[in-house]
């Protein structure tokens, strides 16, 4: 027997709330393979290792090793991190408490609105002399013994584990931040001590003041996973390094996530955006909404001509931080999410049962019925196939549990509560999308829906009816899409340097310098994680605004621009994004270089043409939406669907580990990768 080459296979891992998804491709024939397993919340370690370990118990033939996770976001959200203390400048140590003095918009009118206590108590802040200039000169110079007392008190006194270090103007000259940060290292070098300017070097104190607690707050948390994970896959024969997925695309390689863990706080929703993007470029359409439902969350991206909308600003449950990330957003609520009445009111969310106890029909100890129980009450899915029959479900229990805590309180039958379960996702959903469409000037209509996640094929028809869009796109492996994404990711960095000047060709001559500094970081990264210089490449960009603006937007450099060639790229950019432009002068706020070291990537795999068209393997009675109540749908199964072939709703196809439905008013079509488009009927 021929022993199969080395290094030919590569894997993706995306860990969620409730289930830990594996996708393995096989660069020989461009096989993918899905598996599922549960979420082991108290060891997440553990349950990647074993999913790992149930598809390739010995990772010797895996060339590359994609990883993303929402560790260090659920840390936050969970208020799990570690306690840490801010070394700043003297007289400063109040800055995070005092913030904004801003109330979000979205409790404008709430009267009882407390915003959210910082993460670091006032004991645990303290001041240091010196001090730097917004032009970077020093006008103190920076008291060393008394970083070393402030450290001393922080973690002898205190007992801390993690320290964040930010001065002012350290964006325009972070010497004294990192000569603190170098001295902390050195007198205690087991504790996770992180430098603002390292992270960012944008200005906004506060804002980079909160980006810096954040990365201390999960650091500790991130790093031990992610060194038991390394540990564990090299014991298992990996030879690879892991990377790591960023928020704002891009990999990484598990040693710089430790250094940087704020840049993977979004690093699971970012790799189906990721894919979302590849798949808009491949199928040709210029507009899409990405809509990943998961068993904890739905996240929603808008992708424009390929390209995902990207911030360098976004906060994470009310603290801002300035790391590029993608434009998500964000609703707690998914296959996990609980139903409940709430003083009459059904709500869906944010609580979720997650993998334990999961939904009631699991049959692990979970008495609150979720959207999944409710999924099984209407039939949209099949208890003797569901995760391909690897787990019993109880469909009986979940009724019952619909209608001791939905129907009864609420007066209706178990039917009406549990399609009223999904209304009221339906509606948060709904809302989400029109945060990043209509609130832009978008009209979601124009835009094809791309839906993904475990239960994103149960929800996408009945969204695609309630926002009037026309075409809905079910990806091959739908469950796994995100981790296809990460497949599909190079490794990225992006370095940055606040730049507040008019924009002409003077100042633009006087960048130059900047530009090469920010680029040879970018190089000597690339250079270090092992990328050659083939593969490397780099992309210099802008954040204009005009004169007055709070808010940017970017404006790549190309070689030999003028001045007037990017004032004139950027009034088309906003007319684009907002409709109009301005005849104001237009400023440099922020200078970036990204870089990339190009990786290879699995595409896409024509089916065989020709072929028999499938036909239902039986019918099912569900609640059709279209209908207004149960009908008879027939059941395919997605394996035996082939390209060009077109089945009128009512349907359902079912794959091992998703449930696609399409209602009476809709068609379903395959394309020629397997791709399931779902439209309106002409003949409606």
């Amino acid at each position: 027997m021929t022993p199969a080459p080395a290094d030919h296979l590569r894997l993706a891992v995306d860990i969620g709330g409730t289930f830990v998804d594996v996708l393995s491709f096989d660069e020989r024939d461009g096989r993918m393979t899905l598996h599922k397993r549960s979420t082991t919340p108290a060891d997440p370690a553990r349950g990647v290792v074993a999913a790992v370990a149930d598809l390739h118990p010995r990772l010797d033939e895996v060339g590359a090793f994609a990883h993303g996770t929402t560790l260090g976001l659920n840390a936050i959200l969970q208020r799990a991190g570690a306690d840490v203390g801010i070394i700043t400048n003297e007289g400063f140590r109040d800055l995070l408490e005092i913030a904004r003095a801003a109330i979000p918009a979205s409790h404008m009118y709430d009267f009882s609105y407390a915003a959210p206590p910082p993460l670091v108590p006032r004991r645990h802040r303290l001041g240091v002399p010196g001090r730097m200039d917004a032009q970077g000169r020093e006008l103190l110079p920076l008291d060393e013994d008394a970083v070393l007392e402030a450290g001393r008190v922080l973690v002898e006194d205190a007992g801390l584990r993690s320290i964040a270090v930010c001065f002012l103007h350290s964006y325009a000259n972070p010497a004294h931040e990192r000569r603190a940060g170098a001295l902390l290292r050195e007198a205690y070098p087991g504790v996770a001590v992180a430098v603002s300017s390292d992270i960012t070097r944008e200005y906004r104190e506060y804002e980079r003041t909160c980006t810096v607690v954040l990365d201390a707050y999960i650091r500790p948390v991130l790093s031990d996973y992610l060194g038991r994970l390394e540990s564990e896959l090299a014991d298992a024969g990996l030879g690879h390094p892991l990377h790591i997925m960023r928020s704002g695309g891009g990999a990484m390689t598990s040693s710089v996530a430790r250094t940087a863990p704020l840049t993977t706080v979004l690093s699971g929703p970012a790799g189906g955006v990721v894919g979302a993007s590849f798949l808009a470029t491949e199928l040709g359409l210029p507009k899409v909404l990405s809509f990943d439902v998961g068993g904890t969350s739905v996240d929603a991206c808008v992708v424009l001509d390929g390209r995902p909308t990207e911030v360098h600003e976004a906060a994470i449950d009310g603290f801002p931080l300035q790391v590029p990330i993608f434009d998500i957003r964000t609703v707690g609520a998914g296959g996990g999410s609980i139903a409940w009445v709430d003083d009459g009111l059904l709500k869906v969310g944010p609580r979720s049962a997650g993998a334990v106890p999961g939904p009631v029909a699991y049959g692990r100890g979970g008495t609150e019925p979720t959207l999944t129980d409710a999924a099984l009450v209407l039939g949209y899915l099949d208890p003797a196939h569901f995760l391909a029959g690897a787990m019993e479900i109880d469909t009986a229990a979940a009724a019952a549990a619909v209608e001791e805590r939905i129907a009864r309180p609420l007066g209706m039958t178990v039917q009406d509560a549990a399609a009223s379960v999904f209304r009221v996702l339906l509606a948060r959903s709904v809302g989400a999308l029109r945060e990043i469409t209509v609130e832009r000037g978008l009209d979601p209509r124009e835009f094809a829906l791309l839906s993904f996640g475990g239960a994103g094929g149960l929800l996408a028809a009945m969204l695609a009816r309630e926002m009037g869009i026309a075409t809905t796109v079910i990806p091959q492996v739908p469950a796994a899409f995100s981790a296809f994404g990460m497949l599909r990711s190079d490794l990225q960095f992006e370095f940055a340097a606040t730049a507040l000047q008019p924009l002409d060709d003077k100042y633009l001559e006087r960048l130059g310098p900047v530009f090469d500094d920010l680029a040879s970081r970018a190089e000597q990264m690339l250079s270090e994680q092992g990328v050659k210089p083939a593969q490397r490449r780099s992309v210099r960009s802008l954040d204009v605004r005009y004169r007055g603006q709070e808010h940017t937007l970017p404006v790549e450099l190309h070689p030999g621009d003028r001045s007037a060639d990017l004032v004139q790229r950027f009034h088309d950019l906003h007319r684009h994004r907002y409709g109009h432009a301005m005849p104001e002068a237009v400023q440099v706020l922020t200078v970036r270089v990204l870089g990339t070291g190009e990786l290879p990537k699995p595409g896409l795999q024509p089916l065989p043409p020709g072929g028999t068209p499938g036909e239902p393997v039986g019918t099912r009675r569900f609640h059709d939406v279209a209908a207004g109540g149960p009908v008879d749908a027939a059941v395919f199964l997605r394996e035996s669907l082939v390209p060009g072939q077109q089945v009128a709703g009512p349907l359902v196809v079912e794959e091992g580990t998703a449930t696609t439905v399409v209602f009476g008013d809709q068609l379903l079509t395959v394309d020629r990768y397997g791709h399931l488009f779902v439209r309106t009927r002409e003949d409606q």
